[in-house]
């Protein structure tokens, strides 16, 4: 019985933060306490520890365990921790060697049965862990192949608690060969295209011009025009992702907990249509530890609004600082945030309600570079 120390992260809006998990078990009254500015389901994972632990089949000792979270400064949350927790306890009770965790990072979630659980926003994790010098990641088998994406790092992918502690012992040596291959973009059809639309080649024109470009786009027409029709097959004309943008836009959508599990990583432009009722801290993100909205996840696509009158003055004004910034500052009380939200603005509204747009949302009139009235566009705006 003694001290042990394993390394875990945990994520701040976007931001990476490692943990180190402490565990000491000694003398004292039997208890199972843990600190270190802990959110309540960090606090419940000590009894999915302690059950996963004997269905694995470790029991935990009468003895005093104290667990601690350093630094005790971050909030931690969420349900990556359980196993980093696990590993450290069996490893204060010398279960493993001392230096069996070195230079590895563990992540995951545990079930009663001891079976290892996905959990989100593995793939930031596992890039800084490659920049931090990490030589391995433990993370669930069902997030395996979203880690993978993360090249030059091994990545072991593990389905149950008593799989981790035979390998920590030298008992198993599962295959954990770096990832170097490059991921196929492309291997999906889009179900629309830019080509269905027939007519109103003048609209299609502006459009173009404007994504071209990377301009804001408001369209003014009557219902049934084809604004929104247009609007949806935007992304299908913009330029294709490179490797960078792709492993970015996937990791905010990993940290939103919006991944296919099958088939992580994410090669389209995304397009996000906002509904009018929208409040501001889903447009632009909020929260007490702010999570990513819907101008985030729009990051290197198409914001669409619909029905723009609709909208709250009061939400449009929240998108001054992203159209100017291409980015997000959310101020908290545990610090500042900043979320990536370079997206190209596509509007839509009625054209009875023009003249309301031009007086009472003059934010959004001023930053749609673009216009479309009817069936034939601003000829200024076009080139000669």
């Amino acid at each position: 019985m003694g001290f042990y120390k394993v390394h875990s992260a945990t994520i701040l809006g976007l931001k990476v933060e490692f943990v180190q998990v402490e565990a000491d078990a000694g003398n004292g009254l039997p208890m199972f306490h843990m600190v270190g500015y802990l959110s309540s389901e960090v606090k419940e994972a000590a009894e999915r520890v302690r059950t996963a632990m004997r269905n694995a089949g470790y029991i935990m000792p009468a003895k005093k365990i104290v667990i601690n979270l350093s630094p005790a400064c971050v909030r931690k949350k969420g349900s990556v921790f359980d196993l980093p927790i696990a590993v450290a306890v069996l490893g204060a009770m010398g279960i493993f060697p001392e230096k069996a965790v070195e230079d590895i990072l563990l992540a995951g979630e545990l079930g009663l049965d001891g079976k290892l659980q996905p959990v989100e926003g593995i793939l930031p994790i596992v890039l800084e862990a490659k920049k931090a010098g990490f030589r391995c990641c433990v993370i669930p088998k069902s997030n395996e192949d979203e880690g993978r994406l993360a090249q030059g790092i091994q990545i072991f992918g593990a389905e149950t608690l008593e799989e981790v502690c035979r390998w920590l012992k030298g008992e198993y040596m599962p295959q954990m060969e770096k990832s170097d291959k490059e991921e196929a973009h492309g291997t999906e059809e889009w179900d629309i295209d830019y080509s269905d639309i027939q007519g109103q080649e003048a609209v299609k024109r502006a459009t173009m011009v404007a994504v071209a470009g990377g301009h804001n786009l408001l369209y003014v027409g009557p219902p049934g025009s084809g604004k929104t029709m247009l609007a949806k097959r935007i992304p299908t004309i913009l330029p294709p992702l490179d490797r960078e943008e792709s492993l970015e836009i996937t990791g905010i959508y990993s940290t939103a907990g919006l991944l296919k599990r099958e088939n992580p990583l994410i090669w389209k432009r995304p397009f996000r249509e906002v509904h009018h009722t929208v409040t501001r801290a889903a447009l632009i993100g909020g929260g007490r530890i702010p999570s990513p909205g819907e101008a985030t996840l729009a990051h290197g696509g198409v914001l669409f609004l619909d029905e723009l009158a609709e909208f709250p003055r009061g939400v449009l004004e929240v998108l001054r600082q992203p159209l100017e910034e291409k980015c997000i500052h959310l101020a908290r009380q545990q610090g500042a945030y900043i979320f990536p939200a370079d997206f190209m603005l596509v509007a839509a509204t009625n054209k009875e309600t023009s003249i309301l747009i031009q007086t009472d949302m003059p934010i959004v009139a001023q930053k749609a570079d673009i216009w479309f009235f009817g069936c034939q566009a601003i000829k200024d705006t076009l080139p000669k």
